[in-house]
């Protein structure tokens, strides 16, 4: 293969894994430190998201549709559906709608791809045009140990990333903050939700896991905004992060919890292997 292609390939990975959701905004009201009535309603509100976690994690499932932009570098949209009740899977269809990232698909044949993530690795379907510099081959899988082959230690992130791309992250994340709050009640596409909203700082998470995601990141601050259901589902959240890569924000939405999830390996016919690319890439045998 090219080597153009094989670094084209990675910058597919590297967006792709933006889905996951360490992002954060750099947005947020600031005081002097908390009343008392503000302890109380921050009470209220780890309470709320705490149930919220346990519930989301419960449901093991549901649909996902989310938006995403990273400065420059690229747009894009993902549909499809999610689970996690043993280790990530799931299928998601890919567009790049703008950016860098955009325009190299477009070289490679198609700005849309299909994901499917399974316990062991992820792996995506690209476009006739890549297949022809693949040896015929339409799928590239990258194993999640393979990852740290990405220089800088960044594909080890990346691969951390994948597996925690389920909805009660989002909510694991607002709980890291110290300034959580209700900000009010809303409609999300013709649901009662209430909002709730927050600052991370990375400096002061206690998850060990997390805390590495984010400083990995370059993030330093983080703010996330979601909506709970009368379920105590999340259906909603927004994110925005200034990471090192630039300011990421990604909008989603989730719904159909509980629905039954496929995600079939490809053939292995019809499938490359991520570590061998870059094997090639590096010119060893």
């Amino acid at each position: 293969m090219q080597g153009r292609t094989v670094r084209s390939v990675g910058l597919v990975l590297a967006v792709a894994s933006a889905l996951t959701g360490v992002a954060a905004c750099t947005s947020a009201d600031s005081s002097d430190g908390p009343r008392k009535d503000d302890r109380a309603a921050h009470g209220r509100s780890v309470a709320a998201l705490r149930s919220a976690e346990r519930a989301t994690e419960r449901a093991g499932s549901a649909r996902v549709e989310s938006t995403t932009t990273m400065g420059s570098l690229m747009s894009m949209t993902a549909d499809g559906t999610l689970g996690w009740g043993d280790g990530i899977t799931g299928t998601l269809s890919i567009t790049y709608t703008g950016g860098a990232l955009a325009d190299t698909m477009r070289r490679l044949g198609s700005t849309s791809m299909e994901a499917r993530y399974l316990p062991d690795a992820y792996y995506a379907r690209m476009g006739e045009k890549f297949a022809e510099q693949a040896g015929g081959k339409h799928w590239i899988r990258y194993a999640y140990e393979d990852l740290k082959a990405l220089a800088g230690g960044s594909g080890a992130h990346l691969g951390d990333q994948m597996r925690s791309t389920t909805p009660n992250q989002s909510v694991k994340l607002l709980l890291a903050s110290g300034d959580v709050r209700k900000a009010g009640e809303e409609s999300v596409r013709g649901r009662r939700a209430t909002h709730y909203s927050g600052t991370v700082a990375a400096a002061d998470v206690t998850d060990a896991a997390l805390k590495k995601q984010l400083t990995e990141a370059g993030v330093t601050t983080e703010t996330v905004d979601i909506w709970i259901d009368e379920r105590n589902l999340l259906v909603k959240k927004v994110e925005k992060a200034r990471m090192s890569t630039g300011l990421m924000t990604q909008t989603a939405h989730y719904g159909d919890y509980g629905v039954r999830v496929r995600a079939e390996r490809p053939p292995v016919s019809d499938t490359g292997d991520f570590e061998d690319l870059m094997r090639k890439k590096a010119g060893t045998p």
